[in-house]
């Protein structure tokens, strides 16, 4: 696929963005179009947004849960980069989020790292943590630009991931003894996703690649090997992808998360 096509595609999902509108699934009607060019659209989308003045803080990992994979015909994770303009910082236990200029919103409760430094492309839980500065609850209110949420990898790469907003919660720094008892704890611990008061879904950090700290080395190995785009460093964040199913979300709802054995504070998020 050449330069032209993937600025044409570029030019489609930051339209459909910026007003807000649904289009076609890229892949069956641009022959070519696979993981690795809708890596280069994003490469591209990227540059541009910058160019507005766009600043970025970070990633998000998209389709890490493994137990969702079928459900959506994405068998493989993604990242995208996460944007001051995208991400909302509280620092109490209650946040509001108004949802006008999404499209087909939904919600998905994460566990965000700060990072301190680069990140290993393998290891144990334990010696990516070294990489953590602070860890913190988080709701991705992710959207897709394409009808009914039907797409395959390469579309939902390009499009930036799903990525809509980031709601980041109080955040815990981490010394030794906390990575000690924080490495074991992601991988075993439980999430509880409520709406209204209502429990609606569970998950388990295990979904997320064996671990969230696991998926970190995961973005780091995928980045190694894409010289386009700058590896980790300290000073970002990376949320590591949903913990349950994602949920459609409207105004006027309230969401809660809890996150059971990880001691991590909850966050509730009502939707204007």
């Amino acid at each position: 696929m050449n330069s032209e096509d993937i600025d044409a595609i570029a030019d489609e999902l930051i339209d459909a963005y910026d007003n807000a509108r649904t289009l076609a699934p890229i892949a069956p009607r641009r022959p070519g179009f696979d993981v690795a060019v809708a890596y280069d659209v994003l490469h591209r989308i990227e540059s541009r947004r910058r160019a507005q003045g766009w600043e970025s803080v970070g990633r998000k990992i998209g389709f890490t849960n493994r137990t969702i994979w079928p459900r959506y015909g994405v068998y493989q994770p993604m990242w995208a980069h996460v944007w001051t303009n995208t991400v909302q910082w509280t620092h109490g236990v209650r946040a509001s989020l108004a949802l006008s200029g999404f499209v087909q919103p939904r919600i998905e409760p994460e566990v965000v790292f700060g990072l301190r430094g680069s990140v290993p492309v393998a290891g144990s839980a334990r010696e990516i943590l070294e990489s953590v500065d602070w860890v913190a609850p988080g709701f991705e209110i992710v959207q897709s630009h394409f009808p009914d949420w039907k797409f395959d990898a390469a579309d939902c790469t390009a499009s930036c991931g799903l990525h809509g907003a980031l709601v980041v919660g109080p955040a815990v720094s981490l010394d030794a003894k906390l990575r000690d008892a924080l490495a074991p704890m992601l991988a075993v611990f439980d999430v509880t996703l409520s709406h209204d008061g209502e429990v609606v879904d569970r998950g388990r950090g295990s979904n997320v690649l064996d671990s969230p700290a696991l998926a970190l080395a995961h973005l780091s190995g995928v980045l190694a090997r894409q010289p386009q785009f700058p590896s980790l460093a300290a000073g970002e964040l990376v949320t590591t992808g949903t913990l349950t199913d994602a949920w459609p979300v409207a105004p006027g709802q309230r969401w809660r998360s809890h996150y059971g054995d990880l001691g991590l504070p909850g966050v509730e998020l009502t939707f204007q």
